[in-house]
């Protein structure tokens, strides 16, 4: 990690916060006594137990990616019934598809595929452009939320089993995103610069979520965060068993997000997330320092490749190439400029902390 996180401090031997916070985070997270204890079969048994005489035990969000993949595949080997949702935004990659449907049917799970209404989809990724703000992923990630709430209460599932965790995912500057539930941001932006209506776009309010998630006690877990989770080992069991194909990048299977990452985030905003996602494998002993920094001297897009996706990206989104350049060159603007719930957020988290302390890990 280096400036490029705005925020980033380093102590007098040159060490950051983020390998501090990390080092915090494991001096409260006995991964250890976890695999001992067997927690995350105790987990399975009480999701089993309280979902007993439902149709499925869980719901899983699949994106084709390796954390997902692997949810699935545990989930088998403790006989949950999960229902597999996947959000269709028409970004797919060929093989994220494929390794969708390998993977639900080699463990027989069954799939629900949102498709998303495109046009809709689309002016909300344009606006997000014209707003000149940093996440605009965060609409996917809201959607397949708002998506997974829904067949959740639909099928009366109280468990989504989520693939976050720590020993990939530790490190991410909070300049680099934005919450994903902020409904109003989502919207001002969309007023300021879309046209049209949000008519079938999946929304989960900050209020909602909070309900849901401390009131109606729908509970997001993180199976990962009790397993020794490492990435390679993974990939190689997945390929094995389930006849998995990787896609060479993080959250490289949507075509949208291999560009908006390898391109769009280093040039526009100066971000390089390989720096967040390498020092995690550092902080979490799965790669040397040194081979990370190796990594991070690989180009980001083979030239050939970048203009074959800039042309489909920018024609599909319906964007000129002469918008699209002054675009990547125009001063990035926060999304705090635009209307934000962050004010509710920071009360409700208050509230559960004194009243329902998060669970951390799981």
């Amino acid at each position: 990690m280096d400036t490029t996180d705005p925020k980033i401090t380093f102590d007098d031997q040159g060490v950051c916060n983020h390998c501090h916070d990390y080092d915090n985070i494991l001096k409260n997270w006995p991964l250890k006594q976890y695999i001992q204890n067997d927690e995350l079969g105790k987990l399975f048994a009480t999701i089993k137990e309280k979902q007993k005489g439902e149709k499925y035990d869980c719901i899983i969000g699949l994106s084709g990616g390796v954390d997902s993949s692997y949810i699935a595949w545990m989930a088998s080997q403790y006989n949950l019934r999960p229902l597999c949702v996947h959000l269709d935004n028409g970004w797919n990659s060929e093989l994220a598809t494929f390794n969708i449907h390998s993977i639900v049917e080699k463990l027989g799970f069954d799939l629900v595929t949102h498709v998303i209404d495109w046009e809709e989809f689309r002016e909300l990724q344009r606006a997000f452009f014209k707003a000149g703000v940093i996440d605009i992923e965060l609409l996917s990630d809201h959607a397949i939320f708002g998506v997974i709430i829904e067949l959740a209460r639909k099928h009366n599932i109280k468990y989504i089993l989520s693939g976050a965790n720590i020993a990939t995912e530790a490190v991410m500057p909070k300049a680099w995103v934005h919450r994903k539930q902020d409904l109003a941001n989502i919207k001002d932006i969309f007023k300021k610069f879309g046209e049209g209506k949000l008519k079938t776009f999946p929304q989960v309010s900050t209020m909602k979520h909070g309900i849901l998630m401390y009131g109606l006690g729908y509970k997001v877990v993180k199976p990962l965060n009790l397993i020794d989770y490492h990435k390679d080992e993974a990939k190689k069991l997945l390929q094995e068993k389930l006849d998995w194909r990787d896609y060479g990048g993080k959250h490289y299977e949507s075509i949208f997000t291999k560009f908006y990452q390898a391109h769009i985030l280093p040039v526009k905003f100066n971000v390089d997330k390989r720096k967040a996602h390498l020092s995690t494998l550092i902080n979490s002993g799965q790669i040397s320092r040194d081979a990370a920094l190796q990594e991070l001297k690989k180009p980001l897009y083979d030239p050939k490749e970048l203009k074959e996706d800039t042309e489909f990206v920018l024609k599909k989104l319906h964007l000129s190439s002469d918008w699209f350049e002054k675009y990547l060159h125009e001063k990035p603007i926060s999304h705090y400029e635009y209307k934000t719930d962050q004010w509710l957020f920071d009360i409700l988290s208050k509230l559960r902390d004194r009243f329902r302390p998060a669970t951390k890990f799981s």
